[in-house]
């Protein structure tokens, strides 16, 4: 008698559900976030503002499904549905803005990855204009949505270095944590990071707060003189100067994935 596969319903039902997915299309903003211009929040940007047509017609409502046989226009320039995924860490230097362009025309981050990849890259959250060390930059919006989402718990490893020494005290406050005038944030670990100079501090957190590192020591009386992010995510500096670029391999990014 003949081996027999078993009969699967839960695989059935899948195919079956992404079948009845592709018939009813994609939802706009994750077509564009798929295809690389943004992420998916930044898309519904764009989308509110009437930047993105389907088959000639402007399209601003919020959840609008798009066809694998229709028209896509950004800016007046098509979208293809489907790229290369590309993935870029960056060592930033200091006085580059964390976005894909200035109004003011100050130096940005695309500065630097200029030649990494044909597809439009975009930064994967922020780091601001005084702050240095790691970012990531890619076209895979899905991945950006999730790193970035506030529910997800990803990992940075900062140095900083503060204008005066940091008691012991203070320390055990930010690991406990800290009001801030958006809510509490603490530090997943903190500690000294050179024996002979307590003004130097690794800290370890995965809050998503805006400027929270610096807001954190500010709020217990301190002034940041430098802050660097050494790990993003478990990636890490070895090997990439300041203001240099790497693409990641496929071990960094199937860690990013999971």
């Amino acid at each position: 008698m003949r081996n027999r596969i078993p009969f699967n319903k839960d695989k059935v039902k899948f195919l079956e559900k992404e079948k009845t997915a592709d018939a009813k299309g994609v939802r706009l903003n994750k077509f564009l976030s798929n295809a690389g211009i943004c992420a998916r929040r930044k898309a519904d940007e764009f989308i509110k503002a009437g930047k993105v047509t389907v088959d000639g017609k402007v399209i601003t409502e919020m959840g609008y499904r798009v066809l694998a046989n229709q028209q896509v226009k950004y800016a007046g320039k098509e979208v293809k549905s489907y790229q290369k995924k590309v993935y870029v860490l960056l060592n930033k230097p200091k006085n580059f803005i964390t976005t894909t362009s200035d109004e003011k025309e100050r130096k940005t981050v695309m500065d630097l990855v200029k030649g990494a990849a044909l597809e439009r890259l975009y930064p994967v959250g922020r780091l601001d204009r005084n702050t240095t060390g790691l970012i990531l930059l890619t076209n895979d919006g899905d991945l950006a949505q999730k790193l970035s989402h506030p529910s997800k718990v990803v990992s940075k490893l900062y140095m900083v270095k503060l204008d005066k020494p940091v008691t012991l005290a203070h320390l055990e406050q930010i690991a406990a944590g800290v009001k801030l005038d958006d809510g509490m944030a603490n530090a997943d670990e903190i500690s000294y990071a050179d024996d002979h100079d307590k003004s130097i501090v690794g800290i370890q957190i995965h809050s998503g707060k805006n400027r929270v590192v610096r807001r954190m020591f500010e709020t217990l009386g301190y002034t940041v003189e430098k802050l660097d992010r050494v790990m993003y995510a478990g990636l890490t500096k070895k090997d990439l100067p300041r203001g240099k670029w790497k693409h990641l391999n496929d071990r960094e990014i199937g860690m990013l994935m999971r």
